[in-house]
């Protein structure tokens, strides 16, 4: 690739189908409403109408970005799994995840966990989750912050507590409730 196709990248012969492969492979696969950060709908055609002079042709995007509701759902899941059960203790049916590994850093640790536990429960709310069920989330965010604070056993704690996993089913028994639009 020569240094003129860095600064002015080359456009698309009319028999190169790739970006338009591309655009339909993904175009249609997720289900459900779009929904921002803060919980608002948004509908499909302004997402279109403001970014067409910007373009990625590497990966799907921002992980932040506008996802769908089945999106953000997986997401949060995904991070709890990671959070709390992502590893097996050798030669035991013990799981744990890097909850009890960083709450292995004393008081920082568990700082962090919290945060990231707190912006799940943040994740939640932006579902649509109600006061009670935020503030039961809530809870087990707290009770595994500061008990998870006390050093080996509240790590001990942490991994067997494990409230990202709870939070997520709070969360999932919720959802299956709502009626579906």
């Amino acid at each position: 690739m020569s240094d003129d196709d860095i600064l002015a990248p080359r456009k698309p012969r009319s028999g190169d189908r790739s970006r338009d492969n591309f655009r339909g492979t993904f175009q249609g696969t997720a289900r459900g409403p779009i929904i921002d950060q803060d919980g608002r709908e948004i509908r499909p055609e302004t997402l279109e109408q403001g970014f067409q002079e910007l373009r990625f042709e590497f990966g799907q995007g921002n992980p932040f970005g506008n996802l769908t509701r089945e999106q953000r759902i997986a997401r949060i899941e995904a991070i709890a799994k990671l959070l709390d059960v992502a590893f097996i203790l050798p030669g035991t049916n013990i799981r744990y995840g890097i909850d009890g590994l960083i709450g292995l850093i004393p008081v920082v640790g568990d700082i962090i966990t919290t945060a990231i536990s707190l912006w799940l429960v943040r994740e939640a709310r932006a579902l649509g989750a109600p006061w009670y069920l935020t503030a039961r989330m809530l809870g087990n965010v707290a009770v595994d912050g500061v008990v998870g604070m006390v050093p080996f056993a509240g790590d001990a704690f942490d991994v067997m507590f494990r409230a990202n996993m709870r939070n997520v089913r709070l969360l999932r028994r919720w959802l299956e409730k709502q009626p579906r639009i």
